[in-house]
């Protein structure tokens, strides 16, 4: 077998290290976890760049699991007035230690969901949160939006369920997509700050003011 020149193998090793770590930092940047678990993670699918992204989310959610059920009694109560002050949140976060509550970047993602309130305009935090009433009555505009379409009843549910999960998307926070990443939901933001503190951190509650707005 014919060997490269005289210092090709350096500079095709110095390409392959350059396009693993452009990968790893663009893993990175659409993830935001850390650069050790995106070279683990493309390790572990081969280098496919949305596997790796399904990978962390899937590990986020697992760690997020595991500390569910630990007591969060520390946080922060954030406050964001949009710009005209014709718009305002207040939001609780929790987390386990002062130590994290104090830390720039908890403070951050307080401020980001804060933003987030104000932006997407949610009705709850999860879907188990909203009222039944309001669940009921949006079922039953989509059943008879459904059955406009003529369609069997078994295949009017099937529509029915689908649509909902697009309504839980526009009114639950954690359904949402990140306004400031799209790609993922915020549930997937609060599993990387768990991760990232090695806590329990749990959105508490969100009042948003709107002038003028009943």
């Amino acid at each position: 077998m014919e060997r490269p020149a005289p210092g090709l193998e350096v500079l095709e090793e110095e390409s392959v290290l350059e396009i693993s770590a452009a990968k790893v930092k663009e893993l990175r940047d659409k993830t935001n976890a850390g650069m050790m678990d995106c070279k683990k993670a493309l390790k572990e699918t081969n280098g496919d760049l949305e596997k790796a992204i399904v990978y962390l989310r899937e590990k986020g959610l697992a760690v997020a699991r595991k500390r569910a059920d630990r007591v969060a009694s520390e946080g922060v109560v954030q406050a964001y007035i949009h710009t005209g002050g014709k718009l305002g949140v207040m939001l609780e976060v929790n987390c386990e230690t002062d130590f994290v509550a104090k830390t720039p970047e908890f403070n951050e993602f307080a401020k980001n969901l804060a933003m987030q309130v104000a932006a997407a305009n949610p009705l709850a935090i999860g879907r188990e949160d909203l009222d039944a009433e309001v669940i009921a009555k949006e079922k039953a505009i989509l059943l008879a939006q459904a059955r406009e379409s003529g369609k069997p009843e078994n295949i009017l549910e099937k529509m029915v369920e689908g649509r909902l999960n697009k309504f839980y998307s526009e009114t639950c926070l954690l359904e949402q997509p990140y306004v400031k990443n799209p790609d993922i939901q915020v549930q997937d933001y609060l599993n990387e700050m768990r991760a990232k503190t090695g806590e329990n951190v749990i959105i508490r509650r969100f009042i948003r003011y709107q002038l003028g707005a009943a």
